[in-house]
């Protein structure tokens, strides 16, 4: 894998976990 390759990775995960974080925010406000 390349440098450009893990970086693609990177930002994929780093995306997911942000819609993730904002699905659960947006389903359980309470909690936020």
């Amino acid at each position: 894998m390349t440098a450009v390759g893990t970086v693609n990775v990177v930002l994929i995960v780093v995306a997911a976990l942000a819609a993730l974080y904002l699905v659960v925010a947006l389903v359980f406000p309470e909690r936020f």
